[in-house]
């Protein structure tokens, strides 16, 4: 008896002349070195009641009906997942930040991302879409243009605790500019943690961004602070001086030596994209987007959100 596989349009003609010459199912199926069941179901499956015959042209489009109607129960169809998926893009996570989690919470069982993609693609999770609730979008970003000022310190006079990210308080900064004369956002990160400190600015001038700092600071003490050669940082010495801190600037043009700042600032462009008001934007709409992205697990960490992340190493 050969190993079990589909029947094929050759074997469905040859079980229709068979049958045409009164041989029975037990017959048939030695003589095709079949099951007598395979035989049966095969006739009883495509049996045609209108004609009352079995027609092996019917018999292969009905099989192929079946096969596609024959697809595996989503993953999502789980109460128990899709609760934890909505969750998840409720929070604004990433499918690849909601997939790991959900190996941590829920050990031995799986959660694919490329699952999550699927079913948002499908329409599966109908509140959730890729244009509001993923990251990207489908859009590339654009890159940033920096004004280059006369700095102190560059980025190679770093201490290599900055470069090995040893400790809490190295941070690297950036502004995120919206609609043309309505202001940015100063965003600061820690490159270690990945906490992001942020505040709102009127304008790009330089005696309004120190007063950004400060707010967006507060009392925090960073140990040193990587920024770009933007002009809105050409008053640096005070802010030095404000915060007790020394300041490095990246080469010109070089966006992917504060790599870290960029990425975030990019995520942060997905709750405010470019052209953003940010003078319709309050400090009580900032802090709730600094919220969601502090708890945001990452996967650099372990999938610690950086609030985590902090608290952990300060218990330790």
């Amino acid at each position: 008896m050969q190993s079990y596989h589909h029947f094929t349009l050759s074997e469905r003609e040859c079980l229709y002349q068979k049958l045409n010459e009164g041989k029975s199912f037990r017959q048939i199926a030695k003589e095709m070195e079949r099951s007598p069941s395979t035989i049966s179901r095969e006739i009883k499956r495509n049996w045609s009641v209108r004609r009352n015959r079995y027609n092996p042209w019917n018999g292969v489009m009905q099989y192929i009906m079946r096969r596609r109607k024959c697809v595996r129960k989503p993953r999502i169809a789980d109460e128990k997942a899709y609760k934890f998926i909505a969750n998840g893009l409720k929070q604004y996570w990433s499918p690849e930040i909601i997939s790991q989690r959900w190996k941590v919470e829920n050990p031995g069982e799986t959660l694919c991302h490329s699952t999550i993609y699927r079913s948002i693609k499908k329409g599966l999770l109908p509140e959730y879409q890729p244009k509001t609730h993923l990251r990207r979008r489908g859009k590339r970003k654009n890159t940033h243009n920096s004004h280059t000022i006369h700095p102190i310190h560059r980025i190679h006079d770093r201490p290599a605790d900055v470069e090995l990210r040893n400790r809490l308080g190295d941070l690297e900064g950036d502004t995120v500019q919206g609609k043309m004369g309505s202001g940015c956002i100063l965003t600061l990160v820690d490159r270690t943690s990945r906490f992001l400190y942020a505040a709102l600015s009127k304008t790009k001038e330089s005696k309004t961004i120190n007063k950004a700092f400060i707010k967006a600071l507060g009392s925090t003490k960073p140990k040193s602070i990587t920024l770009d050669n933007g002009s809105e940082f050409a008053d640096f010495v005070n802010i030095e001086k404000n915060h007790d801190t020394t300041i490095y600037f990246a080469d010109p043009h070089s966006p992917w030596q504060r790599g870290l700042n960029e990425n975030i600032n990019g995520l942060l462009r997905f709750f405010f994209p470019k052209g953003t008001d940010f003078h319709a934007v309050t400090d009580e709409n900032l802090d709730n987007v600094l919220s969601l992205i502090n708890n945001r697990p990452r996967k650099c960490l372990g999938w610690l959100s950086p609030v985590e992340f902090i608290s952990k190493k300060c218990c330790t």
